[in-house]
């Protein structure tokens, strides 16, 4: 069996001949195109505002500048997540204050949000992990209730719904990711949707050097060679080579998802009588992107542990992840924040067992039951 990447980006006709086209027209940088993505997404989300960015990681930095930031302040974050949904946070002399996750969904735990608010707390960080979407209902009476704001890190949710409702509208802003790995790919990317106009007025003022607004027409017909500079942004605009791929992979968005949804019924039909493997938990009134497919292991079942059964994976020719090793136990909020582990027992629980298996549109069907068997094969070999 060839060796199987635990990711390769889709990439079809309609792509290439997109960004060919935005190479030809002579806008290699934020023009024409930019725009017209920014208003298709828009659209697609039922949002007021969408701004278009280079990556995750600027969508959150603005969001948070937009809303007023400062040294001081307390952001709340999910305990398991990347690095960028905390980091941001620290670029304003911030602190990101850790929350437990939910064993099942492995999202902010709401039961746990009221004892890590404190006087200082402005807001919430929620990851929608894997692209299933956090308990809204319950944290926006919760934010309510104590003057937050939640800014949405939907890194990982296109195009998943929550009770009907897409995502792009349940925080007050959401943050999308299109980097190479997303279920929207423009190679590196990002995009923010708002329904407040303020706000959306301060990110795209904010996120080309806090140039004052439609600067990028200035090399256009209807622009002007002066502008003037209103705040100390940021280089943080998208291209419009980024933006046709990301026009044509939002065309094919939703078969691209049932690609992966596909591939996930069979991991869940192949996995269902091995009780060593704890598949996702997906609530009945949401629906899950499937960006990633994250396994759990009962190691009370199994000889080996996680580690160990990722090696055995490799060993069949299957490249796997872990997302994600939970922020407290890396050396600098280790360091800067001394949490202790003892407050996260779920994610410890969970950062023992998890594996991410690969699930995107090209894998063959023979490589998904070679993934599946594969698992089987191990489960039965090192099973007590």
């Amino acid at each position: 069996m060839q060796h199987i990447p635990f990711h390769k980006a889709y990439v079809g006709q309609e792509e290439i001949k997109n960004v060919v086209q935005a190479i030809k027209s002579g806008w290699h940088t934020m023009g024409p195109k930019t725009v017209e993505f920014e208003e298709k997404f828009r659209a697609y989300t039922g949002a007021k505002y969408a701004i278009s960015v280079n990556s995750c990681t600027a969508a959150l930095h603005l969001a948070l500048e937009a809303i007023g930031i400062k040294a001081g302040d307390e952001v709340l974050v999910p305990a398991i997540t990347f690095t960028a949904s905390a980091e941001v946070v620290c670029y304003f002399k911030a602190k990101p204050v850790f929350v437990d996750v939910r064993r099942d969904t492995m999202n902010i735990d709401p039961t746990q949000i009221e004892a890590r608010i404190t006087k200082k707390t402005r807001a919430i960080i929620t990851v929608d992990y894997a692209g299933q979407l956090a308990d809204y209902d319950i944290i926006r009476k919760i934010a309510k209730k104590h003057h937050l704001l939640i800014i949405a890190d939907a890194a990982h949710t296109l195009p998943s719904t929550y009770k009907g409702k897409k995502v792009g509208t349940l925080g007050d802003i959401t943050c999308f990711s299109f980097y190479a790995t997303k279920t929207l790919d423009t190679g590196e990317g990002g995009m923010i949707t708002t329904n407040n106009e303020q706000w959306a007025s301060r990110m795209k003022v904010m996120r080309l050097h806090g140039m004052n607004k439609d600067a990028w027409k200035r090399y256009s017909k209807q622009g002007s060679w002066f502008y003037e500079v209103v705040a100390p942004g940021f280089k943080y605009n998208t291209t419009d080579i980024n933006a046709a791929l990301g026009l044509a992979q939002l065309g094919r968005l939703e078969w691209m998802w049932e690609k992966r949804r596909k591939i996930a019924e069979y991991y869940d039909k192949s996995f269902k009588n091995m009780p060593e493997i704890i598949t996702p938990t997906i609530e009945a009134d949401r629906q899950t992107s499937w960006h990633l497919y994250c396994i759990k292991l009962d190691l009370c079942l199994l000889k080996i542990d996680r580690n160990r059964f990722i090696q055995e994976l490799s060993r069949r020719g299957i490249s796997t992840s872990v997302h994600f090793i939970p922020l407290y136990r890396h050396p600098f909020y280790r360091d800067r924040f001394k949490v202790s582990v003892k407050i996260f027992p779920n994610s410890e629980w969970l950062y023992e067992r998890i594996i991410s298996l690969p699930i995107y549109p090209g894998l063959t069907q023979g490589q998904v039951r070679h993934i599946a068997s594969s698992v089987g094969e191990i489960v039965k070999l090192y099973k007590k």
